[in-house]
């Protein structure tokens, strides 16, 4: 029996029992075999050279390492309150009450993972999410890594490929080596040890935070990035990766976004502007995921961001969808990240 699974219309992947079959749609139709299906692990974790299908954007990636990260869902506190399964909660950009309530978090494994970047193009995810501070301590400049993603391990679909290099990304042979006498038939060299050991600090996930709002769930999750000096005072970085999935049955678009941005030094800053990264993205039952990056900064070294996103239903309806509040906490500072190799 063949199993369809909902991925986008230009880059559909057919899952047989057995086969994993691409498709790229453009004036015609290719179908290819490129491996077969594994059957995903409900315990334990996946290992380094793993070959995954991302089940909600549906490229293709190779497992690096794993993070273990808090993840903080305040879905079960609203359900909890309200007694409400349905995941309405209060939308009121400005209710500070919801700032500071205690939700525990628990933990969950995630990737760290190089996607295809033949697949790049076809995904509704930014593919230079991951961005690092220049290396220059006067620097504001930023560097990215293309092809870089977290990804939660329920989300991932494993594959095995009898291919010697059966992922197109520059720093595939850089940080993995075939072993056929291993499973997965990839090991990490020794570059791949190196770069994740220098830039632990900038690229490690601990908290996630998450909250649905009338069917719309959104996940953020926040990374320092380092401090540099801007006119004799320090001046603090962080990225943020947001996720927004329509859980419901009608179509919703992103029309605007509200932000409340508050510094320990005491300032609250207020940021609205039409859709996010230049997009005002729709999540229909084709699409129903969104995923982008962007970055704060804050002449303090902690702080707290929190705001809504502005939905609009294909029947006119709007809602404001809750972006759950989460911290911006520094660390130490130690020498900059660097590139692998060569600056990719």
């Amino acid at each position: 029996m063949e199993i369809l699974l909902r991925f986008l219309p230009t880059n559909p992947l057919r899952l047989t029992a057995s086969r994993l079959i691409l498709t790229h749609v453009a004036n015609y139709t290719r179908l290819a075999e490129v491996g077969k299906l594994e059957a995903p692990k409900t315990s334990g974790k996946y290992e380094t050279g793993q070959l995954i299908l991302h089940k909600v954007f549906g490229y293709r990636g190779v497992i690096l390492f794993p993070w273990l990260a808090r993840v903080y869902d305040r879905d079960a506190i609203n359900k909890k309150e309200t007694g409400d399964s349905s995941g309405a909660t209060d939308t009121s950009g400005d209710n500070l009450s919801n700032v500071g309530k205690e939700v525990k978090g628990r933990t969950h494994t995630f990737y760290q993972v190089l996607i295809d970047t033949r697949d790049a193009p076809y995904i509704r995810a930014q593919t230079e999410a991951v961005t690092f501070l220049g290396n220059q301590e006067s620097s504001r400049s930023l560097y990215a890594i293309p092809g870089l993603d977290y990804v939660a391990h329920d989300d991932i679909i494993p594959y095995a490929s009898v291919e010697r290099v059966p992922l197109q990304h520059e720093l595939f042979d850089k940080f993995l080596m075939h072993n056929p006498d291993k499973d997965p038939p990839f090991i990490a060299q020794e570059t791949l040890r190196a770069w994740q050991k220098k830039n632990h600090p900038w690229l490690e996930l601990s908290d996630v935070h998450r909250e649905t709002t009338e069917g719309v769930r959104v996940t953020v999750i926040p990374f320092y990035m380092g401090s540099r000096e801007s006119q004799n005072s320090a001046v603090y970085w962080w990225r943020y990766c947001i996720r927004l999935e329509n859980l419901g049955s009608q179509a919703v678009q992103l029309r605007e976004r509200h932000w409340r941005i508050f510094s320990l030094s005491g300032t609250l800053e207020t940021v609205r502007g039409r859709g996010v990264v230049g997009q005002e993205p729709l999540l229909a039952r084709h699409a129903p995921a969104f995923q982008y990056s962007s970055h704060v900064s804050l002449q303090a070294p902690s702080g707290h961001m929190w705001g809504t996103f502005r939905m609009e239903r294909e029947d006119g309806y709007t809602f404001d969808c809750r972006i759950p509040p989460f911290s911006l906490e520094s660390k130490p500072d130690e020498s900059g990240p660097v590139a692998p190799s060569t600056p990719p």
